[in-house]
């Protein structure tokens, strides 16, 4: 039966991929009893889910007997009939939790695949989290909207009255101040928004796999970067009602926690991956 789908897969562009491939794991699925909605685009993961990189890194490794393997390769364009090799590798520290290097008989591909791990449907998961000089180095952030950003961080100290004496939330500055932050974020959404999913050079991310690890009913979803970007890009820059700034679907905010060390003024972006599961979305 799989050598069949991937064989259409292959005929196929990536919105027909992306249904036929939650229609026939939901076959498959149904056919070894297990109940699953069309909605849920993927699959029952094997037995108790995945725990972690290491797991997903070694079913690509194992893929000629792993079927999830074979499903996620074809669903990534990949003919499995002709493919002759597939490592899988873990590169530290990059946007990249995975590389999947495959050969074919014709041409050699490496795929960039960051996973998130994720134990319910309605929880946040951070995507990225750097000190805000970084950040401004590499938007080109303006002097004034890094100035403000170090009153949000709590690397400068509030200069007056706030809710949390060693910081101040966005909704506590000056509008003319607000307004400074919403329109940069803005003017530069597009930019900051594929930064933040796919980065850059050899070790960008390609693909956004997403694991829910509940024990009921553990599922995968792979969906391109390109398509996750346009997913969570959608909506518009503005300062929530507790002080953060929301760009599109994607909550940027002050780190925190660390028992008050330095690092808690880092800044950090959160959306919840979850959503990537629901098909009405598109592919």
């Amino acid at each position: 039966m799989f050598e069949c789908i991937r064989m259409i897969l292959h005929q196929l562009g990536r919105k027909a991929r992306c249904v036929l491939v939650a229609i026939a794991i939901c076959g498959f699925a149904a056919h070894a009893g297990v109940a699953q909605s069309a909605v849920e685009v993927g699959s029952r993961t094997a037995k108790n889910g995945f725990r972690n990189e290491d797991e997903i890194a070694a079913k690509f490794n194992n893929w000629r007997t792993d079927p999830e393997a074979a499903v996620w390769l074809s669903f990534m364009g990949h003919r499995t009939e002709d493919i002759n090799f597939v490592s899988a590798t873990k590169p530290h520290g990059e946007k990249a939790d995975i590389q999947v290097r495959v050969r074919t008989k014709t041409a050699e591909k490496i795929e960039g695949i960051s996973i998130k791990l994720v134990s319910t449907e309605q929880g946040f998961n951070q995507i990225d989290k750097r000190w805000l000089r970084q950040y401004a180095q590499k938007w080109k952030m303006p002097a004034d909207v890094e100035a403000v950003l170090k009153l949000f961080t709590g690397e400068v100290k509030p200069y007056k009255a706030s809710r949390n004496p060693g910081r101040m939330f966005l909704n506590e500055l000056p509008p003319e101040q607000q307004k400074r932050i919403v329109d940069f974020f803005t003017s530069n959404k597009a930019e900051i928004v594929s930064d933040l999913f796919s980065g850059d050079g050899a070790f960008r991310a390609g693909w956004l796999m997403v694991a829910l690890k509940a024990s009921a009913k553990p599922r995968w979803v792979l969906r391109s970067i390109d398509y996750t970007i346009k997913l969570f890009s959608e909506g518009p820059v503005e300062i929530t009602k507790v002080g953060n700034l929301k760009i599109g679907r994607i909550t940027m905010q002050r780190k925190g926690g660390d028992g008050g060390r330095e690092t808690a003024n880092m800044l950090q972006f959160k959306v919840n991956p979850a959503l990537l599961f629901d098909v009405r979305l598109g592919c």
